[in-house]
């Protein structure tokens, strides 16, 4: 008789059950950095838990946002470079909720591939709890997906997950008026938004990733790859301090769609492109395309990357607080009558 094969197995499939066990280990260090009050277990069960009164909340409501990095992936992917793309992907959602005046509490990713490469995973997510760490919230848990034939070789893909909270009666935007101060913070340069057309002005422009970039140190795919900055501790410093009505997080659509999300009906904004300089990284991306300044300024953060609405009287205080913080501080504008963003003044 023939000695029988043995039948197929999950490995056969594509599927690596042992890489993933391997994965879950080697980031448990890289997850445990991110513990904070309110944490009551590791990774590995079946669900993450937390603790709003652990955290020091008595009456709190629960803020919660998704997001991705978009086609910023492509770059991290085609360069091999993704020790920081999960920074980008924590400042996606925790720079949204603090929008609505929440502290980040925890955290969970969503990072599928078509056959896991540990030292990659590993990186990406290294860069996940580093994001974490630094806006004050816990990786809790996620889900890793190895699904061949869904992603080409080498191709994955990221999604995000935060949860906030805040005691009732604190959420914003509250209190807009007109003459309210618009209080401009630094972006760190594209952030994760309007990839898809840097991309084809990088093709436009004939040069690769490994060129060196016409407006930075370093190469073209490093300078394009800089994190999202993270705006959290900073913003929420602010907001406890008192006097600001608002925050908006300038993403896609750029201040020009960004800022009304957060102005009563019957405001809008008027903003002095005078009061910063556009950083260099966009006006070659205006140059390369030959784009227009209104095109720039409703797909590009422009060097802004949030806005603090804030009292007309509370201005300067906030201002020398936030820059105390770290941050880079320009009074771009004021809160009028009449809806939309009217600039004045000239970025190009």
């Amino acid at each position: 008789m023939t000695e029988k094969k043995n039948g197929l197995t999950y490995a056969d499939a594509g599927v690596d059950i042992d890489a993933g066990n391997a994965l879950v280990d080697r980031i448990k260090p890289a997850a445990k950095r991110t513990a904070r009050p309110g944490v009551m277990a590791g990774l590995g069960g079946f669900g993450a838990l937390f603790d709003l009164k652990g955290a020091g909340y008595t009456d709190p409501v629960l803020v919660a946002a998704t997001d991705g990095v978009g086609t910023k992936l492509r770059i991290a992917i085609d360069t091999g470079n993704v020790s920081t793309i999960g920074i980008d992907l924590v400042a996606m959602c925790v720079n949204d909720l603090v929008c609505q005046g929440a502290e980040p509490l925890f955290f969970l990713d969503y990072f599928a591939t078509g056959k896991l490469e540990l030292d990659q995973a590993t990186a990406i997510i290294e860069g996940i709890a580093e994001g974490c760490a630094r806006s004050g919230c816990a990786l809790i848990g996620g889900e890793t997906a190895e699904m061949p034939g869904m992603y080409h070789d080498g191709d994955f893909d990221l999604a995000g997950f935060a949860v906030g909270a805040m005691e009732r009666g604190s959420d914003l935007p509250a209190g807009v008026t007109e003459g309210d101060v618009l209080l401009g913070l630094a972006s760190d340069g594209v952030h994760s938004n309007g990839y898809s057309l840097v991309r084809k002005v990088v093709e436009f422009s004939g040069l690769g990733w490994e060129a060196q970039a016409p407006f930075a140190d370093g190469t073209l795919g490093e300078a394009l790859l800089a994190p999202t900055r993270l705006y959290v501790t900073q913003a929420l410093s602010a907001v406890r301090a008192g006097g600001v009505h608002a925050l908006a997080h300038i993403t896609g659509g750029g201040l020009t769609e960004n800022l009304p999300r957060v102005l009563p009906e019957g405001l809008g904004a008027e903003i002095d492109l005078g009061a910063w300089e556009l950083p260099p990284v966009f006006r070659w991306l205006a140059e390369t395309a030959s784009m227009q300044e209104a095109e720039l300024l409703k797909t590009f953060n422009a060097g802004i990357g949030m806005v603090l609405v804030v009292e007309a009287a509370r201005a300067e205080a906030l201002s020398a607080l936030l820059r105390d913080a770290g941050e880079t501080v320009h009074r771009i504008g004021t809160v009028t009558k009449g809806e939309g963003v009217r600039y004045a003044g000239r970025l190009l």
